[in-house]
């Protein structure tokens, strides 16, 4: 399980973290001097039955929820972290506003400081928090009370951790191993180093790995988690991974470790269902340039919209980003105003590897149903798609996209998957020739197979396989180069 942590500056998430942990929360000489948390800092949290779960602390302060939003891509639960003195602030919304944004499926509502308030204060915080947080998307439990002065309020919160890790969907071995980059560095007797939370699939030592969007390769030369050296790792896990033959200026936050024979590849455009917070700076219109952060990457990007998204609106849009990013099907994106700066909202990626010209808003595109998904995706690619692509663009892993195969609608003509409705307008109209070249010349045995194939090159893939299916009917016979009605007879000259 992989926790993290939100809320306003000063509202003592660092503080509760090392009292969790043990481990401190602020290793740079610039934090120490400021007082405040300027980066991403991890570490394990040992909970009572013996689970070990990543925790990652994340800045507070309004100027860095850029790294906010890269810390928390990717999270199991939240601990949205409420100073008791001075209840909801600012970034108290606005981190909430990123962590509804990516779904992230649970949160635990903490009010530190508890030791400075009285009972009717603390009361009144914990009652305005649970009625605010009672419409939230994020499954919220009950507000805890902590001091970490005291301790009060701490045994409880681990309690309560054991029960949601319990709970936590385990993800998928089997599927695409990706794993969205935090930090990179050096370290010396180790090489280069990458971190960062396994989105989904595993990876082992020795294994064949890409970095993305620049393309990268490598090997991978160590795997840790929180110190602890793996040969294999496991879903959702906070890894640190040592890579060959890479150097430290090739690789940053933003980038994605994949193996080097998976379909992943970058795009420059992806379609997105968007939902913007009900309180924003205003309407998102066609062409408006806004800041989009999908896994740990922040990319700028231009929105083109059938219509004006006004707060708290849903629509479709296609995103064109000024710099390549690594997407899947089902990602969730935060979306941040150019100027003034702030979370303006988000949504799910619908297509992450759209095809050219404008975009065609296919029914099914957004359905809950796979196979329905696959169709839609499917519509818009006439000449069929990669069958490899299909864990990418539906976001499942390779058995589940198999099964979603299979259910669907579809027809398999070597790499590539088509829509059965497809290869039934090419066997109609290759019918259609049959029978015209038939009317236009009697007396030949039938009209030649390339030909036939030539006028049917609009249809693309499908067409062999609307021929093939013709001849599988009995429709018509292929036999000596030539392609005839079953009925026709040639007509002596």
């Amino acid at each position: 399980m992989i926790i993290g942590t939100a809320g306003h500056i000063d509202h003592g998430k660092s503080a509760l973290v090392e009292a969790l942990t043990g481990r401190r929360m602020d290793p740079l000489a610039e934090e120490q001097r400021r007082g405040i948390t300027i980066d991403l800092h991890f570490a394990p949290l040992g909970l009572p039955d013996g689970v070990v779960a990543g925790i990652i602390d994340v800045p507070g302060h309004e100027d860095l929820v850029r790294t906010m939003i890269a810390g928390a891509a990717g999270l199991d639960l939240i601990l949205l972290v409420v100073a008791a003195d001075e209840g909801i602030m600012p970034q108290t919304r606005e981190h909430l506003a990123v962590a509804e944004q990516l779904r992230v499926p649970a949160g635990i509502p903490v009010l530190t400081k508890a030791d400075r308030v009285g009972a009717d204060r603390l009361h009144q915080v914990e009652t305005e928090l649970s009625r605010w947080l009672a419409a939230s998307p994020v499954r919220f439990s009950d507000p805890i009370a902590v001091s970490t002065v005291s301790g009060g309020g701490l045994d409880l919160l681990r309690s309560r951790l054991e029960g949601e890790a319990a709970g936590i969907r385990a993800r998928d071995a089997e599927d695409l191993a990706r794993l969205p980059i935090d930090r990179a560095f050096t370290l010396s007797g180790a090489g280069t180093i990458v971190t960062g939370t396994a989105w989904s699939g595993v990876f082992e030592v020795g294994d064949a790995v890409r970095v993305l969007p620049a393309g990268r390769e490598s090997r991978v030369r160590s795997l840790e988690s929180h110190g602890q050296p793996l040969h294999r790792s496991t879903p959702g896990q906070r890894l640190a991974v040592g890579l060959a033959g890479v150097d430290r200026g090739e690789l940053g936050r933003g980038q994605v470790l994949v193996h080097t024979d998976a379909p992943w590849r970058a795009t420059r455009t992806v379609d997105a269902e968007l939902e913007l917070v009900p309180d924003g700076p205003g309407s998102v219109t066609h062409q408006a340039r806004v800041r989009l952060h999908l896994g740990t990457l922040e990319v700028m990007a231009r929105v083109h919209c059938p219509e004006p998204l006004r707060p708290g609106a849903h629509g479709v849009a296609r995103l064109r980003l000024e710099q390549p990013a690594v997407a899947r099907g089902g990602d969730r994106l935060v979306l941040r105003s150019y100027s003034p700066v702030q979370v303006i909202g988000g949504g799910r990626i619908l297509d992450p590897l759209p095809p050219g010209g404008r975009a065609a808003w296919t029914v099914g595109l957004d359905s809950p149903a796979m196979a329905a998904r696959l169709e839609a995706l499917l519509a818009r690619r006439p000449g069929g798609m990669a069958e490899v692509e299909v864990p990418v663009l539906l976001g499942i892993s390779p058995a589940e996209a198999t099964l979603v195969m299979d259910e669907a609608p579809v027809e398999h003509a070597g790499p590539l998957i088509l829509s059965r409705s497809r290869v039934t307008e090419a066997a109609e109209a290759a019918l259609a020739a049959v029978r015209s070249h038939h009317q236009l010349r009697p007396g030949e045995p039938g009209i030649p197979l390339e030909t036939l194939r030539q006028s049917l090159k609009d249809h693309g893939a499908a067409a062999d396989l609307g021929i093939r299916r013709l001849a599988s009917a009995g429709a018509v016979v292929v036999e000596g180069g030539t392609v005839r009605d079953r009925a026709f007879e040639p007509v002596a000259a």
